[in-house]
């Protein structure tokens, strides 16, 4: 089958992978329809490797790089392993990319996303999304309703991080937000505290064309950083009142240290970006002022939710798809135009059989 697979930083190449054959026990083979692409990816492409296993194989999967990459899926069940109760051929599915090793106390408790040894789709797993097919653990799939169709259904991983993002930093009616960052995950945050009736959601980016897009997708307002004091925009943007719930979406080197101050006293600071290096954060500011730190990976637990909320009008995830590409033109029209700012480019789906 074809594949995009990851060599090493700056070389994926589409080439010919091997199938994955018939799902084992407890498995279920996914005909891939469509596969987002990740600011992950990004990372892994232009700065990785982050999360894909490069000097040692994976403790858990033995994998070990080259990996396929890409994990945001929709797909169609094409067979299942014995033992698989919840699909049958010919259903259509979200994908969640986590893989726990089922004995730990994360795994055991509900925490799958912690567990120590944890693995990936599309960085630590037997496959990827940017691959005609996929095998899967029954637990990673979610029923897609008639209502969401494959584009949508590629959007469920990266809203259900959002959405458990906004659930863990405790936004609720009245509250007034601020999203640092207003790429695709900053766009998916603000469309989750819209949902649970945030009162006042504002973005908080450098690039123009960003904050003008982030208006388009229900932001109050977009405040520039680089143009004045940002705290006191924050106060005159929320008439005084500050903002109770901070997401640091960017993971940009200064981004912390902005979100952080932009968070009122008392408020709570989420963190969902993705690092290449460790950065900055004021703790004296965090002490002084009694803030809550809240780090959110994934959102693992809240699928079925996500799925639901997701029929909420409120939720704007076909406007954010700015293009569909065939998987032979994953690095030239996905990565690289997704890199530039200015070429406009919010989230591009890939087609892996197309």
């Amino acid at each position: 089958m074809k594949a995009a697979v990851w060599h090493g930083k700056g070389d994926v190449r589409v080439q010919e992978a091997p199938d994955p054959g018939p799902p084992p026990t407890g498995q279920v083979r996914i005909d891939v329809s469509l596969c987002g692409i990740c600011g992950t990816d990004l990372h892994e492409f232009y700065g990785g490797p982050v999360y894909i296993p490069l000097a040692s194989a994976h403790p858990l999967t033995g994998i070990q790089a080259p990996v396929i990459i890409g994990h945001e899926i929709s797909g169609r069940v094409a067979a299942v392993g014995e033992g698989v109760t919840r699909f049958k051929k010919g259903d259509r599915i979200a994908a969640c990319p986590i893989v726990g090793c089922q004995d730990c106390r994360w795994c055991r408790s509900g925490a799958m996303a912690q567990c120590e040894r944890v693995a990936f789709m599309g960085t630590s797993w037997t496959g990827g999304g940017f691959a005609e097919h996929v095998n899967l653990n029954e637990y990673q799939c979610f029923a897609l309703p008639d209502t969401l169709d494959d584009a949508a259904g590629a959007l469920v991983e990266p809203f259900s991080a959002t959405f458990r993002a906004a659930l863990r930093g405790g936004v609720e009616p009245g509250a007034n937000v601020a999203v640092v960052g207003a790429g695709p995950i900053g766009l998916l945050t603000m469309m989750a505290a819209r949902i649970l009736g945030a009162k006042r959601v504002v973005a908080v980016e450098l690039d123009r064309q960003r904050r003008e897009a982030a208006l388009w997708f229900g932001a109050n307002a977009g405040l520039d950083p680089a143009e004045g004091d940002s705290v006191e925009q924050a106060n005159a943007l929320t008439a005084g009142e500050g903002f109770d719930i901070v997401f640091e979406c960017a993971g940009a080197d200064r981004s912390p240290l902005l979100a952080a101050r932009l968070t009122r006293t008392r408020g709570t600071l989420v963190v969902l970006g993705v690092f290449d290096r460790p950065a900055a954060i004021d703790f004296t500011d965090i002490v002084f002022r009694e803030k809550t730190l809240i780090g959110s990976m994934s959102g693992y637990g809240r699928y079925e939710e996500t799925i639901e909320r997701m029929a909420d009008p409120r939720f704007l995830g076909a406007r954010m798809i700015t293009d569909r590409i065939r998987l032979d033109d994953l690095v030239a029209k996905g990565f690289h135009p997704l890199r530039q700012d200015s070429s406009g480019q919010i989230k591009i789906l890939v087609e892996p059989g197309g």
